[in-house]
Parts: structure tokens; C-alpha cells; sequence
């Protein structure tokens, strides 16, 4: 099957209902759309953006105002790819104290907590390194809009760092816009 378009895969938001939950004073589709595009601004590679646009598919510990049944976890292999949906589901069920502890650790493998199962999920430091992308650029396109620019704010500031470049950078940018205090 060729890849889907951009407008096939909103399409399926849209039939899913997605499109008519809200999400920090905008609909969950307008944000996933906004993850999507940002990671192409990132210059990530469109497989990469899919995921932007699927990273909360199933609900995360913060957001369930939304969520898919993991029973159609092969509908979204199919429409973004086994490594791309697997970094939706690890982004989506991960308990996050978990990602954040090892931000700074330099090792091959990686473990973080499963939020509901309790159960330990492994990975290869590239995928770390990826789901610590995807989950930093999801809160940097929500967070001015939220208003919450305190919420794990020293944890973001990690991750940037940690993965450097236009991840950094655009969480500089993003915290720069931060209003003053009254």
C-alpha cells in the first residue's frame, strides 16, 4: 500500500471523532496538525511528522480526552509504520518520571515504566532519543496556549538539552515567548 496523504491521514482523524475533542484551547486534530508540522520544521522527515500527528493517538498519563483502543493498534501500523506507531504507543504509555530520570544517562538501552501494566519497556537508545523528541516537540507546540509554562519545565529543559540542535533551539524560542511576570 502507498504511504497515505496528508489529507488521508486527517481524514481518519476526523472519522475516528478525534477532530471534536478539545485540547488546550484548541481541538485535538489542530494540535496533533500543529506536532505534525512543527517536526517538519524540525526537518525530521515525513515519517517522522506522521507520528507528530499520532503521538497521543491512545491518550497519555496527561491527556485523555481522547483515546484509541490499543485494539486498533494495527490500523495505525498501517497508516505510519511499525517504528513510528510503537513511538506513539511508548509516548502515549509511558509513565514519565520514567523518561525524565535518564535524560542525562549515556547508555544502549533504556527501559521506561508502562503507565497502566506496570511493566518495564525496553528500548534501543536511537528510539530514546526519538520519543524524547516527539514528546518535547508535543509540549513545546501546546505550551504557550496552555499557559503552563511552569508544568515539569526543568524535565523539557532536559530533554532539549540532551538532544541538542533545533530541539534546544526551539525550546529557547519557545520559553523566550513566556510573558513577565505582573
Amino acid at each position: 500500500m502507498a504511504d497515505p496523504t496528508f489529507k488521508q491521514l486527517t481524514r481518519w482523524f476526523i472519522d475516528t471523532g478525534a477532530n471534536q475533542v478539545s485540547h488546550t484551547k484548541n481541538g485535538y486534530l489542530a494540535h496533533a496538525i500543529g506536532v505534525y508540522n512543527d517536526l517538519k520544521k524540525w526537518d525530521l522527515g515525513e515519517d517522522f511528522a506522521r507520528a507528530g500527528l499520532f503521538h497521543s493517538i491512545y491518550g497519555t498519563q496527561q491527556f485523555q480526552g481522547f483515546t484509541l483502543p490499543v485494539d486498533r493498534r494495527d490500523e495505525v501500523r498501517d497508516l505510519i509504520g511499525d517504528y513510528y506507531e510503537r513511538l506513539c504507543f511508548l509516548n502515549c504509555f509511558m509513565q514519565r518520571e520514567t523518561l525524565y530520570s535518564q535524560w542525562a544517562d549515556d547508555k544502549q538501552t533504556y527501559s521506561i515504566t508502562h503507565r497502566e501494566a506496570g511493566e518495564q519497556m525496553e528500548m534501543d537508545r536511537k528510539t530514546y532519543d526519538d520519543l524524547c523528541t516527539l514528546h518535547l516537540c508535543d509540549w513545546l507546540e501546546q505550551v504557550e496556549r496552555s499557559g503552563m509554562w511552569d508544568f515539569n519545565r526543568e524535565e523539557f529543559h532536559n530533554l532539549g538539552t540532551r538532544l541538542g540542535g533545533i530541539a534546544e533551539a526551539s525550546y529557547d524560542t519557545v520559553f523566550a515567548r513566556e510573558p513577565s511576570p505582573s
